[in-house]
């Protein structure tokens, strides 16, 4: 089985002031925290909240001990300041420009009704973010780093920087080497190392038929391939209307595939030429094979396109979720068709959605599973761009998953745009496509790579 989702390290801090009565003048700032006693009770009462959101987070979370401190400036020589992804501040008071001087990724938690108000519900903005003009001054933070009172505010935020986490820095394999949907050779992936700092792993098709003519000759493989068979057709939401045989060797190939990725220390692979190269070698086609293996926990993309398998990275990181990806149609009455000849089964991480298991079309060969995804269930889009510049965000509902005479897993979804702008606004080509909405998650994990995010609908 891959390695799991890495834990997003969040360092808890609270930022507080002690002040003395003086005669005649002002003394305080406004705020119900004031004294070292205040502090202590308000100390105890965010240990027990910080409980709480460990044990509601739905994503690998590790909480480091609070640290409540009056000088923020002591942080930066803290080791599990500087070892955190992300810095909870509970901006009471103190100095947030200390904060900002650690370039972390910081979400501030600011009172108003859960508790003894923080002076920084009045002044956040016009002191810290704006730093005294109207306009965003401080790098890398702004309003939507701010949360009032709320940690379901606190954990959607995370979640979105655990999926940022998981998805930069990540090796994949490529069989056939990177490829990018109809762009010119190597840009798109060049882009992709620099922006995601992905390490693309090429697998030649050489190096793989030697693999799989050596898993032929491997009793046990083969025995094992045919008894994972034998296991997956008992499934009674599984109808097999292709070759026995076309099926059998997609679990080999799976096998072998799960090989690969263990010896590059990886959890996503990637395959261009799927459309006809990898058939004759594998003798299936490899739509089965990606689809079994998402099921399990890895990543695996048909086609090496580099356009849209960041989003695919992005949106499995923060969810937790297999993705599907998709060739879209064009938008009309308020539906749009999504299909293709690979998808996972165990879209909702739990339970595997029925599957007829076909050819894939455009070869009528091989094994390609009809997911026969749900009627009614709330879906993410995310439409990535050929320039890594801008990413389209679109919410929908499936309301069909027809058998037209396309990719065999395919889905109509209803969107409340109008049509003319998703017509208007599409860029690129393949989409990604994810049960459940997390729209929020994935423009917030976004800017921190630099890419724009346009939610429509």
């Amino acid at each position: 089985m891959p390695p799991p989702r890495q834990a997003l390290k969040v360092k808890p801090v609270f930022l507080y002031r002690v002040y003395q009565p003086r005669p005649q003048t002002s003394w305080r700032n406004w705020g119900g925290i004031h004294t070292e006693e205040a502090a202590a009770q308000e100390v105890a009462r965010i240990q027990e909240e910080l409980k709480q959101l460990q044990a509601s987070a739905d994503f690998p979370l590790e909480l480091a001990p609070l640290t409540a401190t009056k000088d923020a400036r002591q942080l930066s020589g803290m080791e599990d300041v500087q070892s955190a992804d992300v810095l909870l501040v509970y901006a009471n008071d103190g100095d947030l420009n200390a904060i900002a001087a650690l370039k972390k990724d910081t979400i501030f938690f600011i009172r108003h009704k859960s508790g003894p108000l923080y002076l920084y519900y009045e002044i956040i903005s016009p002191r810290f973010l704006r730093q005294h003009t109207d306009e965003l001054q401080v790098p890398g933070m702004d309003n939507e780093d701010v949360v009032i009172d709320k940690y379901d505010e606190v954990l959607w935020r995370l979640r979105a920087l655990c999926g940022l986490k998981n998805a930069r820095n990540q090796g994949i394999v490529a069989i056939g080497g990177a490829g990018a949907w109809a762009q010119p050779p190597k840009v798109v992936p060049e882009l992709v190392k620099k922006i995601w700092g992905t390490e693309i792993i090429d697998f030649s098709y050489e190096e793989l038929g030697k693999l799989i003519r050596a898993a032929r000759a491997d009793e046990a493989a083969v025995k094992l391939a045919k008894q994972r068979t034998d296991e997956y057709l008992k499934d009674s939401n599984v109808t097999l209307e292709t070759d026995r045989a076309f099926l059998e060797n997609a679990f080999l190939l799976d096998h072998v595939f799960r090989k690969i990725m263990a010896q590059a220390n990886c959890r996503m692979i990637t395959i261009n030429g799927c459309m006809g190269t990898i058939m004759p070698i594998a003798e299936t086609s490899a739509c089965m094979t990606l689809s079994l293996l998402n099921d399990d926990g890895y990543l695996a993309f048909c086609e090496s396109d580099f356009v849209v398998i960041p989003a695919g990275m992005l949106l499995c990181g923060i969810s937790g979720l297999p993705p599907f990806l998709n060739d879209p149609t064009y938008p009309h009455d308020g539906i749009i068709t999504l299909a293709h000849c690979t998808a996972p089964r165990k879209l909702n991480g739990r339970e595997r959605e029925p599957a007829r298991i076909l050819t894939h079309f455009e070869s009528d060969y091989g094994a390609a599973p009809k997911v026969e995804m749900r009627n009614g269930q709330i879906v993410t889009n995310v439409l990535p761009d050929f320039k890594s510049q801008r990413w389209v965000g679109l919410r929908g509902e499936i309301v069909a998953h027809p058998f037209l005479p396309i990719c065999r897993s395919q889905i109509d979804i209803r969107y409340t745009c109008d049509d003319k702008l998703l017509a208007d606004r599409m860029p690129g080509f393949h989409w990604m496509t994810i049960y459940g909405d997390y729209l929020r998650e994935t423009g917030y994990a976004l800017k921190r790579v630099g890419i724009k995010f346009e939610v429509l609908g």
